[in-house]
């Protein structure tokens, strides 16, 4: 069995001041959007309806804000509503950790449809130029995740290759699944691939955006299989049969199958 490496997760320290390697993750997370959308934004099918690098720009930074209060924001609604209800002091209380990726994607999806209607724009014309460019995010959030030893997966067999112990965990030296890169390859890189080159094209407007909840949402699903549910929500997945991660992803899925045949089929309309 492979032993977590035990990272430090401090990057650096200058006198008081100390880097996280997980704050570097979520900066290399929003270069990475930069780049990306910049050149999705240059792209013919793009460009011609007047995209530009300003514009990804400022939309950076409304993603910023939807990630970040929608992150938070649905962490506490989804995942922890009795314990906050009563210390309503600390919803806001990030730096004691807490985040929710499905509400920090409604938080984008909020962010992104006031961005559009600021611009001038429809919801998916946004959504469906940025949507190849938010898995490689979800890789480097995974990453700080790996470095930081948390989320661990469940209980794997000793004799498979790749089975790691977790010291943070606990637990005696338990096998287990190295979950957070099981997300990192199917959250990220698979679904970076799929997209991006699915978008290479013109592609009717929404199509992409359904793709992507249809692609996150499957991928999400299937890791959650091999991912330890918080010790808060163990009696939830055993009640339940699924992870609050799983449930969450199910209507996932089915709006973006609902988005993908509506743009499809709106496409196919005679003029």
């Amino acid at each position: 069995m492979l032993v977590h490496p035990q990272f430090n997760p401090v990057a650096l320290e200058v006198g008081p001041l100390a880097i996280h390697w997980y704050g570097i993750t979520y900066l290399i997370a929003f270069g990475l959007f930069i780049g990306l959308a910049g050149r999705r934004s240059r792209m013919p099918q793009h460009a011609a309806v007047g995209w530009t690098r300003q514009d990804v720009d400022d939309m950076l930074f409304y993603g910023v804000l939807g990630v970040v209060l929608g992150g938070r924001l649905g962490y506490v609604i989804f995942y922890k509503a009795d314990y906050y209800a009563d210390h309503l002091g600390e919803v806001f209380a990030v730096w004691k950790g807490g985040m929710s990726f499905h509400g920090g994607l409604l938080g984008v999806i909020a962010a992104m449809a006031v961005f559009g209607r600021m611009r001038r724009r429809g919801f998916f014309e946004v959504a469906d130029l940025i949507a190849p460019c938010v898995p490689t995010g979800l890789a480097s959030g995974r990453i700080g995740n790996f470095i930081n030893g948390e989320l661990w997966g469940r209980a794997a067999p000793p004799d498979l290759p790749w089975a790691m112990v977790f010291p943070q965990a606990q637990d005696g030296g338990l096998a287990r699944h190295p979950s957070q890169l099981y997300q990192f390859f199917g959250e990220g890189v698979f679904l970076f691939l799929l997209l991006w080159l699915y978008a290479r094209k013109p592609r009717a407007t929404g199509q992409i955006s359904g793709l992507f909840l249809i692609g996150y949402g499957s991928q999400r699903f299937v890791t959650e299989f091999f991912r330890e549910p918080d010790a808060f929500l163990m009696d939830f997945a055993a009640r339940t049969g699924l992870s609050m991660g799983q449930w969450l992803s199910l209507p996932m899925i089915l709006a973006g199958v609902a988005i993908f045949v509506w743009a499809t089929r709106r496409n196919q309309r005679p003029a």
